[in-house]
C-alpha cells in the first residue's frame, strides 16, 4: 500500500489519515517535481493570434508547409 504525504517542518505528514502500528517499517522516496504542462509554459502565448483560418488545427500542415489538405 502506497500513502502520500509532504513534508512539514522536518517530519513526513500524510495527506489523509493513516493508522500505521508503532515500529511499523516505511520507507520514504521524494517524488520528482512536477514539471509543468505545456498550457502552463505556453500560457502567454496559447490565444494571441487571431485571424487564423477557421479549420488551422486540423490543416496546420497544409498552412505550413504546403501539403495538400
Amino acid at each position: 500500500m502506497t500513502y502520500r504525504g509532504h513534508i512539514e517542518n522536518g517530519l513526513v505528514v500524510f495527506d489523509e489519515q493513516v493508522a500505521l502500528t508503532d515500529g511499523t517499517e516505511v520507507r520514504v522516496e521524494p517524488l520528482p517535481q512536477c514539471r509543468p504542462t505545456l498550457a502552463e509554459r505556453f500560457g502567454d502565448v496559447i490565444g494571441c493570434v487571431s485571424d487564423l483560418p477557421q479549420d488551422m488545427a486540423e490543416n496546420h500542415n497544409h498552412y505550413i508547409h504546403g501539403t495538400p489538405k
